[in-house]
């Protein structure tokens, strides 16, 4: 209903996608929302040159703070020399990789820096160029923490470095490659990225079980994030089963009784406590049940 229904048709509506949704009648409140948004855990990027940096636009505010310089704007330096995507100033070696990638065949695959580099990415002549005492590449290794110290003068850089600390991702790197992100991170990262936008109150965010995996500190992390949102005036959407997160709702669509082609049916929809009162929500039952043991507390 909601990933193939919903989403689909809104995708449809805002961004003419070429998906087709499932049928439904109508679809009423649209007007009530400019754009929709599916923050899931996949990888942000399926390649070592996607990262925390690059993903969440702060690397080209970063570029810009090397290309001002005044010995830089002397060697005629623009931002893009310090890009590790173009030629000019990336080490050819492997295009800018910094890697060399070794591909293997039941097991993921191994990267190893490259030889002539050593992982650094950039030719001789960019790492010469310093902000600070630091290179460009001394920039990507550094760790969210670091770089918030480093750049805290710099307040376009700093912002969204400070949104990657509010999402508790000050210890990630700013060059980490996204593959070695975990589905978490992934998905903290993507709310980062969202909140470091210019907000138009108007965006419905769709999740699909967002704490899957997660730990019962990341949910609680996730919940506040999420609360963020919509403080802003925002929508978001959860198809979940966690008692954590389902508590922490404003509204909530009780489908059952069962699963696939015996649920489908509205069971009971409300606040947590307009559920816990309904005898035929199954899920106001374990509300009930957390609410009493919360109020006991251990025994």
């Amino acid at each position: 209903m909601i990933n193939e229904t919903l989403f689909k048709a809104l995708r449809r509506h805002f961004y003419r996608s070429i998906q087709d949704p499932l049928p439904y009648e109508r679809l009423e409140g649209i007007e009530y929302i400019d754009k929709v948004i599916d923050i899931d855990q996949s990888l942000i990027g399926r390649i070592p040159r996607s990262n925390p940096a690059t993903y969440t636009g702060m690397f080209s505010d970063i570029r810009k703070v090397f290309s001002q310089l005044s010995e830089e704007k002397i060697r005629g330096y623009k931002s893009r020399r310090f890009s590790f995507n173009v030629q000019g100033g990336r080490c050819e070696h492997y295009m800018g990789a910094g890697l060399r990638t070794i591909e293997m065949n039941f097991i993921p695959d191994i990267y190893i820096h490259c030889e002539k580099c050593q992982g650094k990415r950039f030719n001789k002549e960019t790492l010469e160029v310093h902000y600070k005492g630091k290179s460009i590449s001394d920039v990507l290794n550094m760790t969210v923490d670091e770089a918030s110290v480093f750049f805290k003068s710099i307040h376009r850089v700093y912002s969204k470095l400070k949104t990657l600390q509010d999402v508790d991702l000050g210890y990630i790197g700013l060059g980490q490659t996204s593959t070695t992100l975990s589905g978490g991170e992934a998905q903290r990262l993507k709310i980062a990225s969202e909140l470091s936008r210019k907000q138009t109150g108007n965006t419905l965010y769709i999740l699909d079980e967002p704490t899957t995996g997660l730990h019962f500190d990341d949910i609680r992390i996730l919940s506040e994030l999420l609360n963020r949102l919509v403080d802003f005036g925002n929508t978001v959407l959860i198809i979940e089963h966690n008692l954590d997160m389902i508590k922490t709702s404003d509204h909530i669509i009780d489908l059952g009784p069962e699963g696939g082609e015996k649920g489908g049916k509205i069971l009971s929809k409300g606040s947590p406590r307009q559920l816990m009162e309904d005898s035929k929500s199954a899920t106001g039952r374990f509300l009930k049940k957390e609410w009493e043991a919360l109020k006991h507390g251990p025994i």
